[in-house]
């Protein structure tokens, strides 16, 4: 069962740019068919899918974040991470990285395609 870890600053000005790294251990974030995903939880809001890295390094973005949102990874560090652009208050949540295990990332997601959570990291967007 592989475990993963976010990491990355707690506190963002508006406008700048958040950047979040999510480390996984016990298995290679190139291993087939295994896509990993950035989600976030606002307070008073559900779950909401922010994008993904697949295996072989496909990317895909949530299309109502799609314009603010970089997903990257460093195969030898077995890492990858988020960076989401122009930043508002609206962005304040706590993020999380997640082992994605839908067919289609575009999918209507919820908790139980994730598996192997990180433990999460409060993201606050404040001057």
């Amino acid at each position: 069962q592989e475990t993963l870890q976010e990491s990355g600053p707690g506190l963002v000005a508006p406008s700048q740019t958040l950047s979040l790294t999510c480390t996984v251990s016990g298995a290679p974030i190139t291993t087939s068919n295994y896509g990993w995903s950035w989600i976030r939880l606002a307070p008073g809001k559900g779950l909401e899918w922010i994008g993904a890295v697949a295996y072989d390094g496909s990317t895909y973005y949530n299309p109502s974040l799609k314009s603010r949102t970089s997903i990257s990874r460093d195969t030898s560090k077995n890492q990858f991470s988020l960076q989401l652009s122009s930043v508002t208050p609206e962005d304040t949540a706590i993020y999380f990285c997640a082992r994605d295990v839908r067919a289609n990332y575009y999918s209507a997601a919820t908790s139980r395609d994730f598996v192997s959570w990180g433990q999460g990291t409060q993201v606050t967007v404040s001057s």
